[in-house]
Order: structure tokens, then sequence, then C-alpha cells
């Protein structure tokens, strides 16, 4: 099992990762506090860099999703953006599944080197049957992640905000989360495993909340039901299972649940709250607004475009001469 080795030792200050500590340990130490837990979604080692340097305790890499554009949150680049922001910053492509395992597992491994807090990452469907859920476990355990979010939806898969969804059988699914926790333990990990159902949309909320039930007992760490349409369906989601941290999911810009705040969130009972589009969103907004001044003859406003040091300084220059100097050597 691949240790977690940030490129640069991380200040205490910041750390997230305690020393001796797995970062499944360090994800479990910070769900076990107080508090919505707030982890925005990034899609490559720059932009994980940046949500530690935030002061963000958790981080979020996107995955694969196959999504639709029958609903405003899933046109453009607002498709679900679990599984768009990777496919999207990596391939340059709509996310219609067309990123692979090993490319998932490349970029995460990338992500987890270089920050020292815990990052979850997305493993759709775990590409595959019980078998494939399981080397999907291990492979997301060797590229250093603290937790792995796995769903119920059939292939092809489509956003979790529109009508028409389907989800395998329960018994299936049940199987799915039962072969996720056989690999942890053949690994002699602790990664956190995050159940998601779909069912809300595919077949009922009732359906939704039975299944995260099973999930559960099952052996999930943290239960997530997508779509939630109301704050009336939070609560009783947040109800079933109430040892098993919750987590929701904020779709920026106009999905079903509603958007509320850490505090509310935290008030209803979640201990986990992503943030899928931020991030991949203004990138995109502030490089197009980038292009359009270049093109115009001029070069992009302060307002979007940090000075040289501060792009020195997110990057990490100035640890790096300063570590270097340790191990110059007098010609």
């Amino acid at each position: 099992m691949a240790a977690r080795s940030p490129y640069f030792a991380a200040e205490e200050s910041a750390r997230g990762i305690r020393p001796g500590e797995s970062p499944a340990a360090a994800l479990r130490r910070i769900l076990a506090t107080p508090g919505a837990h707030q982890a925005p979604c990034c899609f490559d080692a720059l932009g994980a860099r940046l949500v530690e340097r935030a002061g963000f305790p958790i981080g979020f890499m996107g995955g694969t999703r196959n999504n639709s554009t029958q609903d405003f949150a899933c046109s453009v680049f607002l498709e679900e953006a679990f599984g768009f922001c990777v496919s999207a910053a990596r391939l340059g492509l709509p996310d219609v599944g067309l990123i692979s395992y090993g490319e998932m597992v490349d970029q995460g491994r990338l992500i987890n080197e270089a920050v020292s807090i815990p990052v979850i990452g997305d493993g759709d469907n775990g590409y595959g049957n019980s078998m494939n859920i399981k080397r999907t476990i291990k492979g997301y355990i060797n590229a250093g992640f603290a937790g792995i979010m796995l769903e119920d939806q059939v292939a092809p898969k489509a956003c979790g905000h529109t009508e028409g969804r389907k989800v395998i059988p329960r018994d299936e699914a049940i199987m799915h989360i039962k072969a996720a926790v056989d690999a942890r333990k053949e690994s002699g990990s602790d990664i956190v495993i995050v159940a998601r159902t779909d069912s809300r949309q595919a077949i009922s909320f009732d359906e939704a909340l039975w299944r995260v039930k099973a999930f559960a007992d099952a052996g999930a760490d943290v239960l997530f039901i997508d779509a939630l349409a109301s704050v009336e369906e939070m609560k009783a989601f947040c109800a079933v299972a109430p040892e098993v941290p919750k987590m929701a999911n904020m779709l920026e810009g106009g999905g079903k649940t509603p958007i509320l705040s850490p505090a509310e969130l935290e008030k209803i009972g979640f201990s986990l709250v992503v943030y899928p589009l931020s991030l991949v969103g203004v990138s995109m907004r502030a490089m197009q607004d980038a292009l359009v001044a270049i093109k115009d003859g001029g070069v992009p406003p302060p307002s979007i475009l940090p000075s040289f040091q501060e792009i020195k300084d997110t990057l990490g220059f100035n640890r790096y001469y300063k570590e270097e100097k340790q191990y110059q050597v007098d010609k």
C-alpha cells in the first residue's frame, strides 16, 4: 500500500493529516468532530493545493458520470459535477464515460501527493461488478485517497438531478458495498466508504431511505442520497442510521436540493458538505475572460489575474528554494 507523501512536508499549522496518521484516519477524526465539514470539489493537483491553502479540512475529487442535458444543472459546464470536473480538466471532454479507471487513479495520486489534507475520490459505480469494485477500492487506497464514493446507478448513468434515473437491484447494490468493505479489510486499510444512492429519482424517496439503511448495515461509513428535493427530505434522511455520518451535495447553479449554509446543514444532521461545481466553473469563466482580454490586445485585469509572486507562492517556489539550500554543497 503506497504511502501518502506530499511533495513538500506540510506546515504544522495547515496540517490536516497528523504525523503517523493515515488519510482515512484523519478523515474519520474530522467527521467525528461537530460541524458540517465543507469539501470543495477539486479536479487537479493545483486545485487541491488551493483548497488546502484556503483552510478547508477535506477535499473531494470528482470522477466519472454519464450525464444528461435534461436539466439546467446538467447543461454547459453545470453538469452534475462530481464526475464532470476531472473529465473536463484532464480530457477536455464531456463526462459521458470516456475517462477510465486508470486515468482516475493517476489523477488521484497526483492530487493526493500535492496536499496534506484527506481527499475523497468519486469511484463512480466501481467500474463494473463486485470484483471490479474490489480492484477499484485497492487502487484508490494506493493512490492515497482517504475515502471513496460508490453509487448504485446502472450504466449508462446520468445526472442525479434529472428524471429517468435507473439503479441496480437492491441486493446487487448491497453486495457492492460488501465487496468494498471486504477489499478494505484485505488491504489492511481504513479507507472511508461513502455509499451513494440515486434511487430518490429512479424509484422513490422511501426506496432511497431503505437503501441507505441497508448500506449502513453492510458497513458503509458515510451515507449520501443524491437529489433530495426538500428540507423535509433532508431531515428524514439524517434520521436514518443516526450514528452514520451523512453527506450533502450543494449543487451550485440550480439542482434539486436546497442550497443551505453549513450551520443549517449541521442543524439538520449533516457531517460532510460537497461543492461540486465552484472550482471548475469559475476556472472556465476566468479563462474565457482572460482569453477575451488577450484577443482584444491587452492582458487579463488584476481582478482575475494573480501577481506572478502570488502564483509562485501558491506553487511553493519559496519553499522549494529554502529546502533546496539544505542540500547544496560547496564547489
